[in-house]
């Protein structure tokens, strides 16, 4: 099916290297707020093993894509997306020098990818076949459609907050970085779902039936990421906040989002959510690609990166 929405003006997608060096960044490395340090710091643990399945699966994807520019596209996200992987596993394991035990949180969130997402989830053998195995393929090219357009919208915010100038410099600096870039590809995702899809029909029933999926589960992993890592800091009055309810949690973040802008409000999330309903709905217009360049031009830890990068390829 031909995909709607794309340009040949795009910028061409590459993956830059970061160096960042995270030894002297705060647990609570937003200040007053450990509630949001937790919940974003979570996000460390479920970026790894959730982008390395990304690239699994788009490098499975690949063969099946007619359109040549698409592919470029695609292959520069699996890159873009293998560097983020790498970025927060190092993340992951400043955690662990904080004292943070991530085993349990990674556990489940690997058992999902590996398991559950797989290839055979659960060992079904029949998804072997042929005509299964596709279906199979374009229903998990479909979730990271899903999964992309909340990186798309969360980047899309960041970029426009000044929040976190407060905050940590290394850590925001990362994940800021990171966002810009999920702005940057944000369409890529969403196009390839749609290249896949035989019908227009399907692909708009399809996209749905996903992200209602998709939705609570990632609102979930987001809050259990928080709980897990709250319930060990050292602090007794911030463990209290491992035994909030996922919804208590994204209370808690309209009202953190409203007064402060340290978390996008989960009414800002509902709202650019709702949007996907739109049979015409395409990332293009969900952010500002000059925008997020212009981050990344900027950004200590893509610039460290550049310049460690050439400094290697002289030697």
């Amino acid at each position: 099916m031909k995909t709607q929405g794309r340009s040949e003006t795009r910028p061409r997608l590459q993956a830059r290297r970061v160096a960042f060096d995270l030894s002297r960044s705060p647990l609570h490395w937003i200040p007053g707020d450990p509630l949001s340090s937790h919940l974003i710091n979570g996000i460390n643990l479920l970026l790894p093993a959730g982008e390395l399945w990304f690239c699994r699966v788009y490098n499975q994807a690949l063969p099946h894509i007619t359109d040549p520019l698409l592919r470029e596209e695609v292959q520069g996200f699996i890159r873009q997306e293998g560097m983020h992987a790498q970025a927060h596993r190092k993340a992951e394991k400043w955690l662990q020098d904080q004292g943070m035990d991530v085993t349990a949180y990674r556990r489940r969130v690997d058992f999902v990818f590996q398991q559950l997402l797989g290839d055979t989830p659960l060992g079904l053998k029949p998804l072997q076949h042929r005509w299964l195995a596709r279906h199979w393929l374009i229903v998990r090219v479909g979730i990271v459609a899903a999964v992309e357009h909340f990186t798309g919208l969360l980047g899309d915010w960041c970029m426009n907050s000044e929040s976190w100038d407060k905050a940590d410099p290394v850590v925001a600096d990362l994940f800021r970085w990171h966002l810009a870039e999920e702005v940057e590809h944000r369409s890529v995702a969403f196009d390839l779902f749609e290249h896949l899809c035989r019908t227009q029909a399907g692909f708009y029933l399809s996209r749905q039936a996903l992200m209602a999926l998709v939705f609570p589960l990632f609102l979930q992993f987001i809050a259990e990421g928080g709980r897990s890592l709250a319930g060990q800091d050292p602090d007794p009055q911030v463990r209290r906040l491992a035994r909030r309810t996922t919804l208590r949690i994204l209370l808690d973040i309209e009202r953190i989002g409203r007064r402060n802008d340290n978390v996008p409000t989960f009414s800002l999330i509902l709202g650019r959510t709702l949007r996907w309903i739109a049979p015409g709905f395409h990332p293009e217009t969900e952010g500002d690609t000059a925008q997020a360049l212009a981050y990344i031009a900027r950004s200590p830890a893509a610039n460290a990166g550049a310049k460690r990068a050439a400094q290697g390829a002289l030697h």
